[in-house]
């Protein structure tokens, strides 16, 4: 085991990274403005950050900033193409686990996976680096790609080697890696699709994200679990490129509100909230049928600019709250909807 996986590490500084808000957590302006500042440095540099494993009520279990706040899904983690992020990973736990990501490079002692005796025991403290790259020239004129994009991390070794009870259990979260330039949006939501729940939790217990009509919205969309998903929202669609917006050269793609969302994938887009449509209480769901009736749906609540709710989003809410989300349609000669919001 690497030797400095076995030391604890103090003063490391957690927000010296990009870090977003838990999921269902409204972005204060203020840590959105404090994120623009490294677009500006040299690619290159070391972030620092600490996380927490901890567990939580109900035999879960989560990642988090700050001792006695972890959360399902874990922090959001940003950081440019070209630089470093290193991970003291805390286990507060009296279970095996780890922090395994996807998107970026790591050697082997990084990789968060037992095959390669990279976690952490029980209540110990481990170093895990992750580095990204922009986009280099290969030859014969082809483009190598860089880091940017939407990924996510995850245990990997609570329950098996796969860490499968970590994710069954919560043990995952949101990573952005971003170009230089990118726009940056005003508020941020992470939504995770696992078995049939949406960030562990069913309707009408799902979270209800909140935007002000007009605003730039961030979802970062990741599927874990078993089943496969779709991620459709309401009203709102976005582009199928990095980052859900067209850029130069990629005008030719498609414009989409419905995307399949299968275990270990993940994307992300930005949108205005409201745009061209208004505010209101919007859905999102899985579009698979029986996931949708059996509580894999949210909403999306676009206030009016000066905060208030538009006229009948109460009333879509209160409907949300009171629908029934475990009764099963009965197909017979087409099919069917038991019902609807």
């Amino acid at each position: 085991m690497d030797a400095r996986a076995q030391v604890a590490r103090t003063g490391l500084s957690r927000r010296s990274v990009l870090a977003g808000a838990a999921a269902g957590v409204l972005v204060p302006s203020a840590a959105i403005a404090a994120s623009a500042a490294p677009a500006a440095a040299a690619a290159g540099q070391t972030r620092q950050i600490t996380i927490y494993a901890e567990a939580l009520p109900g035999n879960l279990y989560g990642y988090g900033l700050e001792p006695g706040k972890a959360t399902i899904p874990g922090p959001l983690l940003e950081i440019y193409e070209g630089d470093t992020l290193e991970i003291e990973l805390v286990n507060n736990t009296d279970q095996r686990l780890s922090i395994h990501p996807h998107g970026v490079n790591y050697d082997t002692a990084s990789d968060g996976a037992p095959l390669n005796a990279s976690f952490n025991n029980p209540r110990e403290t481990r170093i895990y680096v992750w580095r990204t790259r922009t986009q280099t020239q290969a030859s014969n004129g082809f483009t190598m790609p860089g880091s940017a994009g939407y990924w996510h991390y995850h245990d990997h070794a609570m329950g098996t080697d796969h860490g499968s009870g970590g994710l069954a259990k919560g043990l995952y979260g949101g990573l952005i890696v971003r170009k230089r330039g990118d726009l940056l949006p005003m508020r941020q939501y992470t939504v995770v699709f696992n078995e049939m729940m949406i960030n562990h939790k069913v309707a009408p217990d799902t979270p209800i994200f909140e935007a002000l009509q007009g605003e730039r919205v961030e979802f970062i969309c990741i599927g874990h679990g078993n089943l496969p998903h779709t991620f459709h929202l309401h009203a709102h669609r976005w582009a199928d490129t990095r980052t859900g917006m067209f850029s130069e050269g990629d005008f030719h793609a498609q414009v989409i509100d419905n995307k399949n969302l299968d275990p270990g994938s993940s994307f992300g887009f930005q949108v205005i909230a409201g745009d061209g449509v208004g505010p209101g209480a919007w859905m999102y769901h899985c579009h698979v049928q029986t996931h949708s009736d059996g509580g894999m749906v949210g909403l999306f609540l676009v206030r009016n600019p000066d905060g208030s709710l538009p006229a009948g989003a109460q009333d879509a809410i209160d409907r949300f709250k009171h629908h029934d989300h475990t009764a099963q349609p009965e197909m017979s000669g087409h099919a069917e909807h038991a019902g609807h919001l």
